[in-house]
């Protein structure tokens, strides 16, 4: 197993934002935050097939994988901000977010609820007035 919570007490608030594109430490990918949980909310059978095995008591966080289709579930302490500026590229990411904020390089989330394993039945929002649109491909 590896850890890599060390010196993580657990328990934190937030550190990353909805919207905010970030890097996973161990498995080098990138990817964009869709929705946090305050702590792990999945069942302990899952945790307990997780290799990192990472706090649970600290924020979690779901993920649309770059460049792929798939949504990653992951630990704060797993995760730092990604500063290349490049664009996510995601199957869902127009159904979760309607635009860029490029002043906080940060991608804009809509009101479509977050749940896996139960889809929305509500189109995604139309950008707020004056924001740049997602980049083509997404």
């Amino acid at each position: 197993m590896i850890n890599l919570s060390e010196g993580f007490g657990g328990d934190e608030s937030p550190e990353l934002k909805i919207g905010q594109v970030v890097a996973h430490l161990l498995y080098d990918y990138r990817g964009l935050i869709v929705a946090i949980d305050e702590s792990c909310q999945a069942p302990q059978s899952w945790y307990e097939s997780n290799q990192t095995q990472p706090e649970r008591r600290q924020p979690w966080h779901h993920v649309l994988v770059d460049g792929s289709h798939q949504v990653t579930y992951v630990a704060q302490s797993n995760l730092k901000p990604d500063l290349t500026g490049r664009p996510v590229v995601h199957p869902m990411l127009n159904l979760f977010f309607n635009g860029i904020d490029e002043e906080n390089n940060r991608y804009l989330r809509n009101e479509v609820p977050w749940n896996p394993g139960d889809p929305p039945d509500a189109p995604p929002s139309t950008p707020p007035e004056g924001m740049p649109p997602l980049p083509p491909g997404n």
